[in-house]
């Protein structure tokens, strides 16, 4: 139990009626979770407005309530905070409530299009190698040093990062890597939290359902930088254009990396293969064990960041070249003289730069058979996009069912093969169903040929109608293979 007065702090408060004194147990966004003793904060989202919900949350409970605009009328015995964010206010009061744990730690914020559950992955890994305690908050899974906690969001809400974060510290770790998807930046998610610096990977289109332009998607994105500490490091793409946007008006000490322009930490791409790939990186050749210019570019974030984070140089390099990226991300499973690559690319920048690495390392004679689909409830105006790319760098391609939650899939196909260039038609099908088209894949797929499936990647589920049922790309191809090579 802490007094209300305490967890505010730092909060930016507009009126304050009751007992500041009053003690509270936990903090509650969600009415439903409120019991008796609880602070409820009422945020208003995308969705529903949390003041609809005092009464209720005062009816189970609720000691305080905060909110930006207080409710006509006001109950005895409660105390009612009006602040200017609410959103923010609870990641403040979280840090608060938590006992400021990202103060303890050296935490690192990864944002952009596409990488950063790759970059994320990389370095937990990386500063495990070295001999750390390490957190980690990804799209794939949390990690207190080697303990798995499941992930539901790429970034959780904020009492959720505060809560896990404080385990961290608990539990001895020193270095915490999280991801910080565009939503949960300007949702406030990551208010409170203590920067020891940010990295941006690259932006691209995606996410113009929630943000309504591509602008605002980038001031999303710019907010990470614009917020952080004069004493951290913001490390960016310099061969991203919208990277130097990253760093005006950024009071933290400005890095860049890249292969093309000038840059602080800068690489070259010696050889790329499906067996790894030779990187220059300050006139040190390294191999290691990813593929891709793509996986060069986040191996180059990764090692500026331990830089910057005080590391050596050669010893990061020496740990860097043994770790093996996250799961998922250009998964390559090789079976029976085929080989099957899953990645979770599911933006067209991420298809593009997945199929062009498959195109790069080809020795000629193989067929690239593609197999993409688009999530359903999600901007639709990729989807042509994604289908025009997966066209335009592949043998033969099979449009097939994502995550198509509440949409029709077939709608969703439909408009995917509406960007298909009509030369093109004639090697593109449309399988709705996703195990029947990893199936239709294997079969068409001859010895050295490459299969790409793309979309969902870690993921262990499809979701349909509210469902989410078992599915894992990775398993479903390997069965698939052995059972068409018994038969």
């Amino acid at each position: 139990m802490k007094a209300l007065k305490d967890i505010l702090y730092k909060v930016s408060l507009t009126a304050t009626i009751g007992d500041m004194e009053v003690s509270v147990k936990d903090i509650v966004f969600d009415s439903r979770k409120v019991s008796k003793g609880s602070v409820f904060v009422a945020m208003k989202g995308t969705q529903v407005d949390g003041h609809g919900f005092i009464g209720l949350a005062l009816e189970k409970g609720a000691v305080a309530v905060v909110c930006e605009e207080l409710p006509k009328t006001i109950l005895e015995g409660v105390t009612f905070v009006q602040v200017v964010n609410s959103s923010k206010a609870m990641g403040i009061m979280a840090s608060n409530y938590f006992e400021n744990p990202s103060e303890k730690l050296k935490l690192v914020a990864v944002t952009g299009t596409n990488g950063k559950t790759s970059t994320v992955t990389l370095l937990y890994q990386l500063f495990r190698e070295m001999g750390y305690n390490v957190g980690m908050l990804s799209t794939v899974e949390n990690k207190i040093n080697d303990e798995i906690i499941p992930a539901t969001h790429t970034t959780p809400d904020a009492v959720a990062i505060q809560s896990l974060l404080k385990k961290m510290v608990e539990k001895g770790c020193t270095h915490c890597f999280m991801e910080a998807s565009s939503h949960a930046i300007i949702q406030e998610r990551i208010a409170g939290l203590n920067l020891a610096g940010a990295v941006f990977t690259n932006i691209s289109h995606d996410h113009l359902d929630y943000h309504g332009t591509f602008d605002e998607y980038i001031k999303a994105k710019k907010k990470l930088f614009d917020d952080l500490p004069k004493e951290a490091f913001a490390l960016v793409n310099a061969d991203d254009k919208r990277g130097m946007v990253m760093l005006q008006n950024c009071k933290a000490t400005h890095q860049t990396f890249g292969l093309k322009y000038p840059a602080d930490f800068k690489a070259k791409v010696l050889s790329n293969t499906l067996e790894g790939l030779e990187l220059d990186i300050n006139n040190k050749q390294i191999w290691f064990r990813m593929i891709g210019e793509f996986n060069a570019y986040n191996l180059l974030g990764v090692f500026g960041s331990a830089v910057l984070l005080g590391e050596d140089e050669d010893e990061v390099l020496m740990q860097l070249s043994k770790v093996q990226g996250a799961a998922g991300r250009f998964d390559r499973i090789y079976l029976y003289g085929i080989t099957a690559i899953v990645d979770y690319a599911h933006t067209p920048d991420a298809l593009e730069n997945v199929l062009k690495t498959i195109q790069g390392v080809r020795t000629g004679g193989e067929q690239v058979i593609t197999l993409v689909g688009c999530g359903g409830n999600r901007d639709k105006t990729k989807r042509p996009v994604m289908a025009k790319i997966a066209t335009q760098f592949s043998d033969k391609v099979i449009l097939t069912s994502d995550n198509p939650r509440d949409e029709e899939p077939m709608a969703i196909l439909r408009e995917m093969e509406a960007g298909v260039n009509p030369v093109d038609l004639k090697k593109t099908m449309i399988i709705e169903d996703r195990r029947e088209a990893i199936k239709t894949a294997g079969i068409m797929a001859k010895k050295g040929d490459i299969i790409l499936i793309a979309g969902k990647g870690h993921e262990t589920y499809q979701e349909i109608k509210g469902v989410k049922h078992p599915f894992d790309d990775r398993e479903v191809v390997k069965d698939m293979l052995h059972l068409l090579n018994k038969n």
